[in-house]
C-alpha cells in the first residue's frame, strides 16, 4: 500500500494505532498483516515527535519515503519530477514503469518501454 501524501496526522494515526479513517485503517491493518507500506510524508520542517513516529513505522515494516526530487535524473519538467517520484515509490514493490532513473543509468536505457522487473 503506498500513501500519498502522507499527512503527519496520518502517519501519526498510523504509527500509534488510533486510526479514524479508512485510510489510516487500511495501513493499519497493512501492517498488522506484515504487508508492504510506503508513506510518502509530506510536510517540513520536522520535529522530534515527527521523527519518533517515523522511527516508530519503520521499526514496524513500514517504508518512509519522503518525495524528494531526483536531480541526479536531470528532471528537464515538474512531470519529469512526479514521475520519478512515482516511479521509485511503484519499483519499491517491483513494478518497473520505467520512468525511476537510477544512478548511473546510461541516457538510452532511461527511455525504454514499461515493463515488470524480473526478481
Amino acid at each position: 500500500m503506498i500513501v500519498a501524501p502522507c499527512s503527519m496526522r496520518s502517519m501519526s494515526e498510523i504509527s500509534s494505532g488510533v486510526t479514524t479513517t479508512l485510510l489510516t485503517r487500511a495501513a493499519d491493518v497493512t501492517l498488522k498483516e506484515r504487508r508492504k507500506l510506503v508513506l510518502l510524508v509530506r510536510e517540513t520542517p520536522l520535529h522530534t515527535g515527527h521523527l519518533r513516529s517515523m522511527t516508530a513505522l519503520s521499526e514496524m515494516g513500514a517504508i518512509i519515503a519522503p518525495p524528494v526530487p531526483a536531480f541526479h535524473a536531470k528532471p528537464e519538467t515538474l512531470e519529469d519530477m512526479v514521475n520519478h517520484t512515482v516511479g521509485r515509490a511503484l519499483d519499491l514493490f517491483d513494478i518497473d514503469v520505467g520512468v525511476a532513473h537510477r544512478w548511473g543509468e546510461q541516457e538510452d536505457s532511461r527511455r525504454r518501454p514499461a515493463a515488470k522487473r524480473e526478481t
